[in-house]
């Protein structure tokens, strides 16, 4: 039986976007074609209809990844600086770090990322760059390329932080931990400091 266009499109879909939380779970390396598969109740031979590779598949997923991430989140936040707390209570919160499959992909799989081929790191890089653009558009609505470097190198920390708290066994200490990621990263971004000042 032969399907159309949408549903190899709808299926193909939903392979990434298993994959997505399998990857961030279990690791690039730990997530065979098989096991991937198996999660949306497909043969390997299958894979092949809808990926060239399991590299392009990861490739794909990380660029799916990050725009669901800017879309559901760094989309919908308040508008200027509002929005950029907004953006660095909900990355570096409880329910993020307690639920890697359903996160940030840069927490989950940086260190494999840096090791996968170009493809992987330049569709890792589009989709982080949509994300940090649109927080560096509430700090300079004016000129975001100004602060776009500085806003990196925050979901940088946000990101290392996340992970970091993930490893801890003191859950007081990984929520303490999180809690001066909030504040670093608001400090890093300019942030705090104003809404300090306001507060005065």
């Amino acid at each position: 039986m032969r399907y159309g266009n949408e549903h190899k499109q709808a299926t193909r879909q939903r392979i990434i976007e298993s994959a997505g939380r399998r990857f961030k779970r279990d690791g690039i390396d730990g997530s065979g074609i098989s096991a991937l598969m198996q999660d949306v109740g497909l043969t390997n031979g299958a894979f092949y209809v809808h990926f060239t590779s399991k590299g392009n598949l990861v490739a794909t997923t990380v660029a799916d990844q990050l725009q669901a991430q800017n879309a559901s989140i760094v989309a919908h936040a308040a508008p200027g600086r509002a929005g950029v707390e907004q953006i660095v209570r909900w990355y570096l919160s409880a329910q993020q770090r307690d639920n890697p499959g359903d996160g940030c992909p840069s927490a989950a799989l940086l260190d494999e990322i840096a090791r996968c081929a170009d493809p992987t790191k330049q569709a890792y890089t589009d989709g982080v760059l949509i994300v940090v653009d649109g927080i560096a558009a509430r700090l300079a609505p004016d000129d975001p390329r100004s602060v776009r470097t500085r806003t990196l190198s925050a979901y940088a920390m946000m990101a290392g932080t996340l992970q970091l708290s993930r490893a801890l066994a003191d859950r007081r200490l990984a929520d303490e931990l999180l809690e001066q990621g909030v504040h670093n990263a608001l400090a890093l971004l300019g942030v705090e400091h104003e809404h300090a000042m306001a507060s005065n």
